[in-house]
């Protein structure tokens, strides 16, 4: 995960979502599957909310494909359990290096993170890195071709401590809520796993990496 500092962007875009890119500021991310969303889908769910202010079609947009995310669509390939780890241990590996990360969950089709990334450190390089990162070790480990990842990402800026205790709440549950699991302490690759915080805790506890 090379060449990830440069200054921040602030508002920028790639596609249909607009971002923040603010070092040193709370960010709740989200990325998926390529396959996890048909873009025919995506497509219409634009063309529905077009009249819609920014900031609401990039709330409602979210929403309607977290909700399709849930559902366990396309090929759910996160649900192996070698390529959830090779995302968790992508993420813990530069906690304090790049970011401060504090919740996560890697779903079948889907991740969450909440993080603060480190001043310079540029959010779109960052979750780019990750997914060029994993997509690699990924495809290589489970004999796979193409394109793993969307793309896009969703971001959104943690605004107070009580946005914040809020996002980590649904980060941790989002397998709950999904039913993938009765309580989200089982789900092995996600920061409410007490095995999976307390290397969390083991991270934090070393020099920072040079």
């Amino acid at each position: 995960m090379d060449q990830v500092c440069e200054a921040n962007r602030g508002w920028y875009s790639r596609g249909y979502l607009p971002h923040l890119d603010v070092s040193g500021r709370s960010q709740f991310i989200t990325w998926r599957l390529a396959d996890s969303v048909p873009a025919e889908l995506i497509r219409r769910w634009k063309h529905e909310l077009a009249m819609e202010p920014e900031s609401k079609r990039k709330l409602e947009l979210y929403s309607r494909i977290e909700k399709y995310l849930d559902l366990g669509h396309g090929s759910c390939i996160l649900r192996n359990p070698v390529a959830a780890s090779i995302v968790q241990d992508a993420l813990l590996f530069h906690h304090r290096e790049l970011y401060q990360l504090h919740e996560w969950t890697v779903m079948p089709n889907h991740v969450h993170v909440l993080l603060t990334p480190h001043e310079e450190v540029s959010l779109e390089r960052l979750v780019h890195a990750n997914k060029s990162y994993t997509s690699s070790r990924i495809n290589k480990a489970l004999g796979l071709k193409g394109r793993l990842w969307e793309p896009e990402y969703f971001d959104r800026l943690v605004r107070d401590e009580a946005h914040f205790s809020k996002i980590a709440h649904y980060i941790r549950r989002n397998p709950v809520k999904a039913k993938l699991c009765t309580d989200f302490r089982f789900w092995s690759h996600g920061s409410g796993n007490p095995e999976s915080k307390q290397r969390l805790l083991q991270e934090a506890g070393r020099e920072v990496r040079r």
